[in-house]
Formats: C-alpha cells, structure tokens, sequence
C-alpha cells in the first residue's frame, strides 16, 4: 500500500511540474515576446508599479501572503506543499526560459494567434497543476475558493478575476494588446474548466475540482 501511495505522489508531482512548465513556457515565448498583458495578482502588481511605484515582487508577495495563509487552514497541508512546489518550479521555469532559451516566437502582426496560442497552452498548463492538487500563485487559490463558495467553474472566475484587472489595466496598457490578452484569458478559462473536469464523471462541471476538499483523494 505504501509503495502504490508512493507512485501516486510521484505522478502528482509530476504532473503539477509538467504544468508549470507549460505555463511559464507560454508566459515567456508567446506572452512576454509578443506584448500581451497580465492579469491576476500579477497584473494587479504591475498595476501598482504604475500607479503608486510600488516594486511589482513586494506587491505580489504581499498580495499572495494572506491568501497563501487562508489556504493552509481552509485546505490543509497537502495542497499548500503542492502550491509551494508549483509556485517555486514556475518561478524557475520562468527563469530559465528567459535566461537560456534561444526560441523567438514572433507575432506582432499576428496578434490573433498569439492570443490563441497563449488560451490553449496556459489554460492547459495551469489546469494541470489544479488537476493534480496544487496552484501555481494566491490568484490561483483565490479562484479556487470563489469557484467553491459561488458554484461558478474554475476557468469561469478565472476569466471573471483577469478581465476585471485588465480593464482596470486599460490606463495604462495598449488597447489592442489588452483585448487581444483579454481574448487569451477567456479562451484560458475554457480550457482550464475542460482540463480540471476531463474523464471525471463523478464531478458536475459547474462546481471546483477536487482539489477543493482536502479528505477527497487524488490521482
């Protein structure tokens, strides 16, 4: 029993590492090198560096903090330890895609598809990581938590929370980039909802996966 237990926490773990690498893939090559912009605690950040001038690292600390301490109550341990390792691994992700990786991926003039791109792929890295139990940020939490007390889909309140920071973002960014990422966002929360729910039948669609309950096991 305890070798099966193993190999399930094994494939958890990888999986929410596979996850954090497609998104912070996506984040670097197709948002970051085309222009589009943040939602989320991140966009709200940089949302304060322009505002106020406050460091956008301190603000997303300070944002992520509380919420990170909610959830070690509200949800237990095990899906703190496996936010931590996801939040920690997209962060080096990150890092070395913009340190190392020699891949461009230019789509100025083809907004259109990056907006596409970026849906698809983070939609189904950050599903991954909610699928398997863990969160890659507060703002994925935050989600999770609003999916579960509202009974709106995960992907839903995803689009909901980033729309509402891009429109407030609009003072400040390019219009274009901003409804392109706004487009990327919706698509996300699609394939969020479509990744978290997939093949589980005992879950209605409208209501958060099983990451939510921290007696419910995990594959």
């Amino acid at each position: 029993m305890r070798k099966e237990k193993k190999l399930i926490d094994v494939r958890q773990i990888g999986m929410i590492l596979f996850g954090t690498f497609v998104l912070s893939f996506t984040y670097y090559h197709i948002n970051f090198q085309n222009g589009l912009a943040e939602g989320g605690f991140v966009g709200m950040a940089l949302l304060g560096k322009y505002l106020f001038n406050l460091p956008p690292g301190l603000t997303s600390f300070l944002l992520d903090l509380p919420v990170f301490a909610i959830a070690w109550f509200l949800k237990g341990r095990a899906f703190m330890v496996n936010t931590l390792i996801g939040s920690a691994a997209f962060s080096g992700f990150y890092e070395l895609c913009e340190r190392f990786s020699p891949l461009q991926f230019q789509f100025h003039h083809n907004l259109l598809l990056a907006a596409l791109l970026s849906g698809v792929l983070t939609g189904i890295g950050a599903g991954l990581v909610l699928r398997y139990g863990g969160a890659t940020g507060g703002d994925d939490i935050l989600s999770l938590c609003l999916s579960q007390w509202s009974g709106l889909k995960i992907g839903t309140v995803f689009i909901l929370l980033d729309a509402v920071v891009l429109g407030i973002s609009l003072i400040y960014l390019p219009l274009m980039e901003t409804l392109f990422t706004i487009l990327a966002v919706s698509i996300a929360g699609k394939v969020i909802t479509w990744t978290v729910s997939y093949g589980r039948k005992d879950l209605r669609p409208v209501r958060v996966p099983l990451a939510i309950d921290k007696k419910t096991a995990r594959a």
